[in-house]
């Protein structure tokens, strides 16, 4: 994989995980909701208002053009799988960004997806 591959799909997963952690912050901004007839234009026009979810979705907008671009250059089966390194990357951002909670438990699954992909990686 050449350096134009490799930062495309870097770029995808980064935006990917930026998207997730833009999301969660704001679902925290909007609070706690329950869909109900009553509630879903409220509480929809909330979510579409809010900063963070409005810029997740422009973070997921761009990272479907960028992974398009990755997947002309790289095998399905090996990008893919490394779009699971968002998950490593979420973790990490989440701790720090959001206060959630780190473990042993994580880190262990982080340590075999950052081997795994470093396997497929390799393929």
């Amino acid at each position: 994989m050449n350096l134009v591959s490799f930062s495309l799909i870097f770029a995808g997963v980064m935006l990917n995980a930026a998207a997730q952690i833009l999301m969660k912050a704001g679902t925290n901004t909007v609070g706690h909701f329950e869909f109900s007839a009553a509630n879903v234009l409220p509480i929809g026009w909330k979510l579409a208002t809010e900063w963070h979810i409005v810029t997740a979705l422009f973070c997921y907008g761009i990272s479907v053009v960028v992974w398009i671009l990755a997947l002309s250059r790289v095998p399905v089966s090996i990008a893919f799988p490394m779009l699971s390194m968002a998950y490593v990357v979420n973790a990490i951002a989440a701790y720090y960004l959001l206060g959630e909670p780190f473990s042993a438990t994580k880190l262990a699954g982080m340590a075999v997806i950052i081997v795994g992909v470093i396997i497929i990686s390799r393929a």
